[in-house]
């Protein structure tokens, strides 16, 4: 698997530019909702301190004088974020405890999520699929536009253009915490239960991690939120990899992680 992740450059090298990285850190230091992925920081982050935190958890370079190149994860700490989250989904199997899974990057990692969305429900885990079809309006950087929720082999995403649109079949891009809030909402809304554990990426683990609810997820070197999250508390496990490469990249990843949790077929 380590050989894989180099290869694949989910790990080592990474696609993910050095200065993308450092305009996330000073970004989130100065609040900007647009990298917070809706969490509330306990404490006050400076740009230093996510650069030594992402150093720390990712293995990026700690020296600010490197501004430029591409940025690097050490493919020993996501091999241990691996473990650790294929640990969580053993934990959640063998309660039998419902699941939701969502993510910002349909693209590259629904295939990763719908895998393991069908070991868990083959494990007695209810895969919830709550407000499908719910409008959720979220601001980009073209402006106010609205998306609809939908789930493709029950993973959570958001489409553009009203319902069963062809777009959905792959979803959209978003960092935004406010399809999952709207999820949760819908849960509760209808009575139904709510996931003992949410997995997925940017909004959908950051956004259910600050309302309380356990989550794991991916993330790159210019995602700090997750990793602030997982220092305080309220993100399970931050995985650091490159979430952007091709989607056939992330099936080693998918049967690695289904054999540690115990959950291959």
């Amino acid at each position: 698997m380590r050989a894989h992740l180099l290869a694949a450059r989910l790990a080592g090298p990474v696609a993910t530019s050095r200065e993308a990285s450092l305009r996330s850190y000073r970004l989130f230091a100065a609040r900007d909702p647009r990298v917070l992925l809706g969490l509330d920081p306990e404490r006050d982050w400076g740009a230093g301190d996510l650069l030594a935190l992402m150093a720390d958890r990712c293995g990026v370079s700690a020296d600010p004088r490197h501004t430029t190149g591409p940025d690097v994860i050490d493919p020993d700490r996501t091999l241990a974020g691996l473990d650790a989250f294929a640990g969580r989904l053993a934990a959640v199997a063998e309660r039998r405890a419902p699941v939701l899974l969502g993510t910002g990057h349909p693209h590259r990692l629904l295939g990763f999520y719908a895998a393991l969305a069908d070991a868990l429900s083959a494990a007695g885990c209810a895969v919830l699929t709550p407000a499908e079809g719910i409008s959720v309006d979220i601001t980009t950087r073209f402006g106010l536009r609205t998306y609809n929720l939908a789930y493709v082999r029950r993973v959570a995403l958001v489409c553009e253009g009203g319902g069963r649109s062809p777009s959905c079949a792959t979803g959209a891009h978003t960092h935004s915490p406010l399809p999952v809030r709207t999820v949760l909402a819908g849960a509760a809304e209808a009575g139904g239960p709510l996931p003992e554990l949410v997995i997925g990426d940017h909004g959908w683990v950051c956004g259910a991690g600050q309302l309380g609810i356990e989550a794991i997820g991916l993330a790159d070197t210019d995602d700090p939120a997750l990793f602030v999250g997982e220092a305080e508390g309220r993100v399970s496990v931050a995985v650091p990899l490159d979430d952007a490469v091709r989607s056939s990249y992330y099936r080693p990843l998918t049967r690695y992680v289904l054999n540690r949790a115990c959950l291959s077929r």
